[in-house]
């Protein structure tokens, strides 16, 4: 299939998004450098759950016109595939069931799209849960996405679906996040088993043809792969691909998922995170972070696009010790002009709401602002 490369994407993104400083947007990429705009923003988790009766409210208007006026231009949406379907969620789901799409909640997702496109957002749709795979457990896979053919074959279907249904959107407003942080693991139905690096050759099988299921309808659809190991790792199989990759700003786990109970099989008797400082056997440094962000950075220099979709820190950490790490990895992202997603507007992670214990919150509109986290994020 004939596509243009990725130059002539970044060119229409810049183009297409007419952001200006009168909108409040970030400016465009780093001329000669990323493919990708260094596009900054957040995760909206609406349609994150695989039971939409266990969804969080919907994102309400003014969050959008929120992000605008503080100069963001991005919005990723991870999306569990279930949460879209016509089926029993009492029920463990059946491979014929996978492909029940439920166009009422469909068009909630469009709803959600097209009112972040009035703010100037990008959106990137991302399957957090695709067919046979998820990097969380709470929902029972009947397949195994690196290993099955029909739940491979379910993949595509759901990208074709979602590429025919907004065939019309331009590249400039919207792209497709195959799948979230992908590993191997040994049980897919269990997030503390066993996960290592799903095999180069099977990603680039199922990215490629992902990718392709999407550009029948869009030739000029922007296609994202997450990093490989957990959205840690640059896939060099794919680099040839017209496929841009996003990395994490979750490394090291000790600092961004401390008493995370979904990311340690206990959360008793951790080291008290520093930045940066001895944190048990391992001394934390701006160079360990360096050293983890140049495969990402030379990625940029071969020409692949990037850009970090999902960063941040849960609430237990000290935010003094967040802020620190934090505008670390802001700024190695920055200087390379890769852009950023932070995991969640509101809610734990977030710049709203986020339930710190050691935070003086900052009333706005009712809300519960971070003002240094949101200095942090719109710093040049």
């Amino acid at each position: 299939m004939e596509r243009r490369s990725f130059i002539k994407h970044a060119g229409l993104l810049t183009a297409g998004l007419g952001l200006t400083a009168a909108t409040g947007a970030m400016p465009a990429p780093f001329a000669g450098a990323n493919k990708l705009p260094a596009w900054k923003g957040f995760n909206l988790l609406d349609f994150f759950s695989p039971n939409p009766a266990r969804s969080r409210p919907l994102t309400p208007e003014d969050h959008f016109r929120w992000m605008r006026d503080w100069g963001f231009d991005f919005v990723r949406i991870p999306m569990a595939y279930p949460n879209y379907l016509a089926i029993d969620h009492s029920k463990r789901i059946t491979p014929e069931e996978v492909y029940k799409i439920d166009e009422s909640r469909v068009e909630e997702i469009e709803k959600l799209v097209h009112m972040a496109h009035r703010y100037n957002m990008h959106v990137s749709l991302n399957l957090h849960r695709a067919p046979g795979y998820c990097i969380n457990a709470g929902f029972y896979e009947p397949y195994n996405l690196w290993k099955d053919e029909e739940a491979q074959k379910a993949f595509y279907f759901h990208w074709n679906f979602w590429a025919r249904r907004f065939r019309s959107v331009p590249a400039a407003k919207l792209s497709f996040d195959l799948v979230n942080e992908p590993a191997m693991r040994e049980d897919m139905n269990d997030q503390h088993s066993r996960a290592t690096t799903v095999p180069g050759q099977v990603y680039r099988k199922v990215a490629k043809a992902a990718a392709e299921a999407i550009r029948k309808e869009n030739a000029e659809r922007i296609v994202i792969a997450d990093g490989n190991n957990v959205g840690t790792t640059v896939i060099p199989e794919i680099t040839d691909l017209d496929i841009a990759q996003s990395c994490r700003g979750y490394y090291p786990g000790k600092i961004s998922h401390y008493k995370a109970p979904w990311a340690n099989k206990s959360v008793d008797n951790l080291p008290e995170p520093k930045w940066p400082g001895q944190v048990g056997n391992e001394y934390l440094s701006r160079a360990m972070l360096e050293k983890h962000y140049q495969p990402w950075i030379e990625l940029v220099k071969k020409g692949v696009g990037v850009h970090c979709g999902e960063c941040g820190c849960w609430n237990k950490t000290p935010h003094a010790v967040f802020l620190a790490w934090f505008g670390d990895v802001l700024d190695i992202l920055g200087s390379n002009g890769i852009g950023f997603a932070l995991w969640e507007f509101s809610g734990d992670f977030g710049v709203l709401n986020s339930r710190r214990e050691d935070v003086v919150y900052e009333d706005w509109y009712g809300q519960k602002l971070d003002r240094k986290l949101l200095q942090l994020l719109t710093r040049k």
